[in-house]
C-alpha cells in the first residue's frame, strides 16, 4: 500500500463528500479508491469511512485518521517544496482561496505573485466565508482573502494581512442624460441607500456574507427591500445590469471588473457609509510552505497594497 497515496484519496473523499468525484478529483478510478481506503483501514484495524448507498461521512476514527492524514500531507509538501527551491526562487503550487466579492483582486494578486516567481502553480478558489475558514482549518487552503472583522473568536489560529477597505455602490444602467461621448463605466454622484432601495435590484442569496452586510445598511437607512433577483454568482450580480434593466449593488472591487462595460454608472453609496476590511488570512500554527512565504511577502509590498487599494475601496473615476 502507498501510505501517502491512500491518504490523499482520504483527503479528497472529505472535500469532493462523493466516492466518485473523488476518484475523479485523483485521477482513479473509483473502485481504485474504494479498494486503498479499505487498505487503509486494514492498515490501522479500524473502520475510517462510513459507507451505505453513498459516502455518509466518517467515523470518530477516521476523523482522527483524517486529521492525521491533513498534517502529514502538508508537512510533505513543506519539505518537497524545501528541497526542490531556494530563498529567491520557490517553486510548487499555492492554495488561494477568496470570497465571491473579492475574486477580482485575489486574480490579480496571483497573476502578479507567478510573474515574480513563474515557479509558483497558484489554485484560485471562490469560496464562501465559512468555506474558507474550514479551508484554513483543515490545511486545505494556504491562504484565504476575505472579511477580516469574522477573525476575533478565530484569532488564536488565524493571522491576518490587511489588503484595503471595501466601499460600495449602486450599479445602474447610465441615464440619458449622461455624455455620450463616454467611454466604460462612469462613477457619478453618490445616492442614499434608502433611494436605492426603491429600485429593481439583483442582490446576492441570503446565505452569503455580503448579503447581511447590504441588507444591514438597508436596515440602517430605515429601507425594507425585496430584490427583483437573488444570485450566487457575482458574475449574474454584474450581468444583470450589463444585459437587462436591474440595478445591483456591488463592492468596489466588482465594480472595477466591469469598468470597460460603456452605458454603466456606479453611485457611491451613503447614509450609512459601509466599509468592510478586506484581508488575507493564514493558519497561524501550521509551517508555511515557501511558495506561502513568497506569497506573504508580496501581500505586505506597498507597490502591491496600491495596486490593491486602485482597483477596490472608493474607485476613483477613470
Amino acid at each position: 500500500m502507498n501510505l501517502l497515496a491512500s491518504l490523499r484519496y482520504l483527503v479528497a473523499l472529505h472535500e469532493h463528500r462523493h466516492f466518485g468525484r473523488a476518484a475523479q478529483a485523483c485521477h482513479i478510478t473509483q473502485p481504485a479508491l474504494s479498494n486503498a481506503l479499505r487498505a487503509l483501514e486494514k492498515e490501522f484495524g479500524v473502520v475510517v469511512v462510513r459507507r451505505g448507498r453513498s459516502f455518509e461521512g466518517f467515523t470518530p476514527e477516521g476523523e482522527r485518521v483524517l486529521a492525521t492524514a491533513q498534517r502529514m500531507l502538508h508537512e510533505h509538501q513543506v519539505l518537497q517544496q524545501d528541497l526542490m527551491s531556494d530563498a529567491a526562487h520557490p517553486r510548487g503550487p499555492l492554495r488561494l482561496g477568496a470570497v465571491p466579492t473579492a475574486m477580482p483582486i485575489l486574480a490579480r494578486f496571483a497573476a502578479q505573485l507567478q510573474a515574480r516567481h513563474p515557479g509558483i502553480v497558484p489554485v484560485v478558489l471562490s469560496m464562501s466565508s465559512q468555506a474558507l475558514e474550514a479551508g484554513l482549518d483543515n490545511i486545505s487552503l494556504d491562504l484565504a482573502l476575505g472579511y477580516t472583522d469574522r477573525m476575533p473568536a478565530r484569532s488564536a489560529q488565524l493571522q491576518a494581512w490587511p489588503q484595503y477597505i471595501e466601499h460600495y455602490f449602486l450599479l445602474r444602467r447610465a441615464p440619458p442624460a449622461a455624455d455620450p461621448k463616454a467611454r466604460g463605466l462612469q462613477i457619478g454622484p453618490p445616492t442614499d441607500w434608502a433611494d436605492a432601495a426603491r429600485l429593481p435590484l439583483c442582490l446576492l442569496t441570503p446565505e452569503m456574507h455580503n448579503r447581511s452586510l447590504v441588507d444591514g445598511a438597508f436596515r440602517s437607512a430605515g429601507a425594507s427591500v425585496q430584490p427583483a433577483m437573488e444570485t450566487d454568482s457575482v458574475l449574474t450580480l454584474a450581468l444583470s445590469v450589463v444585459a437587462g434593466e436591474l440595478c445591483s449593488v456591488l463592492p468596489g472591487a466588482l465594480v472595477d471588473a466591469v469598468r470597460g462595460h460603456d452605458g454603466l454608472e456606479a453611485l457611491p453609496l451613503t447614509a450609512p457609509v459601509l466599509t468592510t476590511p478586506i484581508g488575507f488570512m493564514s493558519h497561524r500554527q501550521v509551517q508555511p510552505t515557501r511558495a506561502l512565504d513568497a506569497a506573504l511577502a508580496v501581500a505586505q509590498d506597498d507597490g502591491w497594497l496600491q495596486h490593491a487599494a486602485a482597483h477596490s475601496g472608493l474607485l476613483q473615476p477613470c
